[in-house]
């Protein structure tokens, strides 16, 4: 076979549901994966198969001997969503049922032709060409002889075990007699497998919002979008294209506008939960339709906050720091749940009291989703704002959306805090590298943290975080007492960045280091909004707005391309882009250097586009280049 193919092994006596085949030989998440009977590897995993294979029992023999009418080659489509075929494979005897084939596509697998058995070659070819023989039937009992769950065995012992998809319900063995034949054809036709497709087509975890009031009826539509050959990616931009109706229907500033935007809202969600249950339904999961559900969201949302700060202002009222301050609020609640998630995501001797509270309160029915409320994820929070729009004003909408946020934002991180400092657990460096990444710290930190290393050696070990806070807090609040056109917000900002570069001077292993980016965030996007707010300057809070939408975004790519396991963006970008700290100082200064005219306006506006057109371009240009690559899309249920 083609080295770039994707190659499948199934025993001909498998007897299961369809569904059970799809998941194992069709997913293109995961390099191998099995069932019993079955197994399937990628093209990264076709020299660790050949590997199996020749360490198997007579594998290395030269000419195998096989009972007639056995067939022994594999073969599956090079990726999801391109026609293949795959031929049982068997070792047994000969009258075993016949040979059949079997179709696999992104999207279904059906029954094909049947081949027969004079077409076995008994060899497969490794991505160098060289032939690999089969092995020759082991003369143990005949469920010794299940070749795909040798080869499976085989990978796990090799430290490279193939995924196993949970089956539930599903069926899937291989019945060494009539009596077991029988048996598994009856527990087949017990199960209802398209039920059972469409029940696993939504997420395991989701908000309660979700949960009962959009996925009941969202997964049929995913079925529909499935059967007339619709893509995730393709419902994820009609998402998208809805949810920016629906801001352009929220800046008219009319009744009747609010109201359609409302209702476009909750349409946008539907289909953005329709998109990643089509590709849990078709298995299509990439890389390039993650990323673009991930960012879309925050697109499709900051656009709504824009629209409707459009709206109020065309009634007279303006709401642009409100609408700002819920973008600051939302990023950084965010930021907190990924700082956090990657700096627990492979810490050895992971214990908790706090952890083990939460999961026996997790045990408790009505506590979960009580709990999943509270975190006003991405369900309940548009939801909120779909009805206040349509009932109330936009000032109202974003005042209560604040407030419910920031309980929201004390709650998970009070929390998350209480986790680590009564977990016992050792950061990796991996973890450290992670939170580098997403402190973002620009040349100037850089530069001084050499100079800091030695000093920051001898301070205690929650300095970091601590220093991060107190930095954040002295730079925003500054930015917002002082009289505008003051200097002290720029002198402030020299000295964050100091105690930015002091904080990251270290690798980020404390108990508590996960805070240190969050604080980063939550410095520079407070010290935009309260520059922008008290200058007095026309346009300068909508410019704001702009900086931080552009600046969020390349935090957000940074996230996602962490999560995929691509690493940070380039250090050019970071470096061109100046860091947290030196976009912090840059903004400062032109607060004071332009106060009460629209250069400060025109500064901020020069500086969002300068930095939308550095991280969008090399963004778009690495997601669209690995767009072929498989990814896991989360799963973990955390707030969006």
């Amino acid at each position: 076979m083609p080295s770039g193919d994707r190659v499948a092994v199934v025993d001909r006596r498998f007897r299961g549901h369809l569904h059970a085949l799809r998941l194992a030989l069709t997913d293109p998440r995961f390099d191998t994966a099995a069932v019993p009977g079955a197994m399937t590897a990628l093209p990264a995993a076709r020299q660790s198969l050949v590997r199996a294979l020749a360490a198997l029992p007579g594998g290395s023999s030269a000419a195998a001997a096989r009972p007639a009418g056995a067939t022994a080659t594999a073969t599956s489509g090079a990726a999801a969503g391109s026609a293949a075929t795959a031929t049982a494979a068997s070792g047994t005897a000969a009258s075993a049922a016949p040979t059949t084939t079997a179709t696999a596509t992104g999207t279904d697998t059906v029954p094909g032709p049947a081949t027969p058995p004079d077409a076995a070659t008994g060899t497969d070819a490794d991505p160098q060409g060289a032939a690999v023989p089969f092995p020759a039937p082991r003369r143990g009992t005949p469920a010794d002889d299940v070749l795909p769950d040798a080869l499976a065995a085989g990978l796990a012992a090799a430290g490279e075990p193939p995924h196993r998809p949970e089956l539930g319900v599903l069926v899937a063995e291989v019945p060494t007699d009539r009596a077991a034949a029988d048996a598994a054809a009856a527990a087949i036709a017990a199960v209802d497998e398209e039920s059972v497709r469409l029940r696993s087509a939504v997420k395991a975890r989701d908000g309660f919002f979700t949960t009962h009031c959009i996925s009941p009826y969202s997964r049929y539509l995913a079925r529909w979008c499935a059967r007339r050959g619709l893509t995730p990616n393709q419902v994820t931009t009609a998402s998208l294209l809805v949810a920016l109706i629906a801001a352009g229907c929220a800046a008219t500033g009319t009744r009747a506008g609010f109201v359609a935007a409302g209702v476009l809202l909750l349409g946008s969600f539907v289909l953005d939960c329709t998109d990643g249950q089509l590709a849990r339904y078709s298995l299509q999961y990439s890389t390039l339709g993650a990323w673009l559900d991930a960012t879309f969201d925050r697109a499709k949302e900051y656009a709504y906050y824009a629209g409707l700060a459009l709206g109020a202002a065309r009634g007279g009222d303006d709401v642009w720091a409100l609408a700002l301050g819920a973008m600051v609020l939302q990023t950084c609640r965010h930021v907190v749940d990924f700082a956090f998630n990657e700096a627990n995501h492979d810490a050895t001797g992971n214990t908790s009291p706090t952890a083990a509270l939460s999961d026996k309160l997790d045990s408790v029915g009505w506590t979960v989703w009580v709990r999943r409320m509270v975190v006003l994820p991405i369900g309940e929070r548009w939801a909120l704002i779909a009805v206040l729009t349509a009932v109330s004003t936009p000032r109202i909408t974003f005042v209560v959306l604040l407030v419910g946020c920031a309980l929201a934002a004390c709650y998970t991180t009070a929390g998350r805090v209480l986790r680590s400092l009564t977990r016992k657990a050792r950061r990796t460096d991996r973890a450290a590298r992670a939170l580098d990444d997403l402190a973002d710290s620009g040349p100037l930190a850089e530069i001084l943290s050499g100079v800091l290393r030695p000093l920051a050696r001898r301070a205690p070990a929650f300095a970091a975080p601590a220093v991060a806070l107190l930095a954040a807090c002295g730079v925003v609040a500054t930015a917002a007492l002082a009289p505008h056109g003051s200097w002290y917000p720029v002198l402030v900002a020299a000295v964050y960045a100091v105690a930015s570069a002091f904080a990251v001077a270290l690798p980020l292993k404390g108990a508590l280091d996960w805070l240190v980016p969050p604080m980063f965030r939550a410095g520079e996007y407070g010290t935009v909004l309260a520059l922008a707010a008290v200058s007095e300057v026309n346009g300068a809070l909508p410019a704001a707005f702009g900086l931080v939408a552009a600046v969020a975004y390349h935090h957000y790519d940074t996230v996602y391309r962490i999560r995929g396991g691509a690493g940070a963006p380039p250090r050019a970008v970071v470096r061109f882009a100046g860091g947290h700290e030196g976009r912090t100082l840059v903004v400062a200064l032109a607060a004071a250097v332009a106060a009460h005219r629209t250069g400060f306006t025109a500064t901020l506006t020069v500086l969002a586009i300068a930095i939308a057109l550095l991280v969008l371009t090399e963004s778009i240009r690495f997601w669209v280049s690995s767009g072929a690559a498989a990814a896991v899309h989360d799963e973990s249920g955390e707030p969006a």
